[in-house]
């Protein structure tokens, strides 16, 4: 399983993106799917998952209502559309991948991707 991350870019407050995960997996659909991100010194920690079929997802705190996550099973990619974005969400996000459970823990991935770099300034 590999997977792919991209979208991330420079930005300024208030603006919006789209991370995208490609996942070349057979078995797409059968993974649960999930993003995190990490600022340099800090651990990684979780933004949101969603499931197998796509018909559940989980959100942290700090993103809920902001971001949103999505996944095209006959795409093989996971996106996470990101709005209102400000410094504090400035980090590496990585997308992950598991055949366990859609959990929030980054123990329970398996399969991770290169992170995608945001930057947001004030």
């Amino acid at each position: 399983v590999q997977l792919q991350a991209s979208g991330g870019g420079s930005v300024q407050a208030g603006a919006s993106l789209r991370l995208s995960c490609f996942v070349s997996a057979y078995y797409y659909g059968s993974l649960h799917m999930a993003w995190f991100r990490q600022v340099h010194g800090k651990e990684r920690e979780f933004v949101a998952c969603i499931n197998w079929s796509g018909q559940s997802t989980n959100y942290a705190d700090f993103v809920k209502g902001r971001f949103t996550i999505s996944r095209l099973g006959g795409e093989n990619t996971m996106h996470m559309d990101m709005v209102s974005l400000n410094p504090d969400d400035t980090a590496i996000y990585y997308c992950a991948a598991t055949s366990w459970f859609a959990a929030e823990p980054p123990s329970e991935y398996q399969y991770w991707g290169v992170g995608t770099l945001v930057t947001v300034s004030s």
